[in-house]
């Protein structure tokens, strides 16, 4: 668990620093996530991850008790509840939630079951999926600020010779993870969308930071989803159009992946 803790956590502080960054003008922004602005989705992280930590130390029995019928609406709770304080007050809300996710899951192993709102799942998959969550509210959050939710090709004009200056949405090997989890949840986007799912499975083969090569899926299959990491982790998590990427596909039910690719 100590690797995927570890990426867990440096994508929550890599976001919560960011935020440190904003004025309290700026935390009523709207983002992309339609009715939410940037207090609306820190509010949701914060609310998600206190209700995971409950889960992790109750069980099954706190996930009943919930009473989820509406899972849009339930999303909306912590929405709810963040609106009218302060955002620093929201910032500790969920650095308490995610910091107790992370000791609990640092004292069991990676292979131990979890449950959640779509069933149980190993102790590894849940910090990943946290971690994707983290990101793909974080890419809301910047592009509110920044207007785009993906790097700059190179630095902007006017940057001294003397400045280091780091992109804020700039692709990490964290996605590595997102990744991966995009090419593990196939089966369930081809069935959420009604297609059939290929018996030979899909591979995914993209491209990481420092021209890491990542592949995930069976070699045999002759279904491959080809091009860089960024862009694959965007359209999984559903904040780009695969249209609007460098992504090939290799056969038509790659193809059919590119339209209908999701991790929740």
């Amino acid at each position: 668990m100590r690797e995927i803790l570890s990426d867990l956590v440096a994508e929550q502080q890599h976001l919560d620093q960011f935020l440190q960054t904003l004025r309290d003008r700026q935390w009523p922004t709207p983002t992309p996530a339609a009715g939410w602005t940037i207090q609306d989705t820190v509010s949701h992280l914060a609310y998600v991850e206190s209700f995971a930590a409950e889960v992790l130390a109750e069980g099954q029995e706190r996930i009943d008790a919930e009473n989820i019928t509406d899972l849009d609406a339930w999303t909306a709770i912590g929405v709810r509840q963040g609106r009218g304080r302060r955002h620093q007050e929201i910032i500790e809300w969920w650095r308490f939630g995610r910091a107790d996710v992370v000791e609990a899951l640092s004292r069991i192993l990676p292979s131990d079951r979890i449950p959640w709102l779509v069933g149980d799942m190993s102790a590894r998959s849940f910090a990943t999926i946290r971690l994707m969550e983290t990101w793909a509210h974080g890419l809301d959050v910047k592009a509110a600020i920044l207007g785009r939710n993906a790097p700059l090709d190179e630095p902007p004009e006017g940057l001294g010779e003397d400045e280091v200056w780091i992109d804020p949405l700039a692709d990490t090997t964290r996605l590595r993870h997102i990744a991966s989890l995009g090419q593990r949840s196939l089966p369930f986007a081809f069935e959420q969308a009604g297609e059939e799912f290929p018996e030979r499975g899909i591979r995914v083969e993209v491209m990481g930071p420092l021209y890491a090569a990542w592949r995930f899926g069976p070699e045999d299959t002759d279904q491959v989803v080809k091009g860089m990491a960024g862009d694959w982790c965007r359209v999984v998590v559903q904040r780009q159009d695969a249209s609007d990427t460098g992504l090939r596909a290799v056969g038509d039910y790659a193809e059919m992946a590119l339209k209908i690719a999701r991790t929740y």
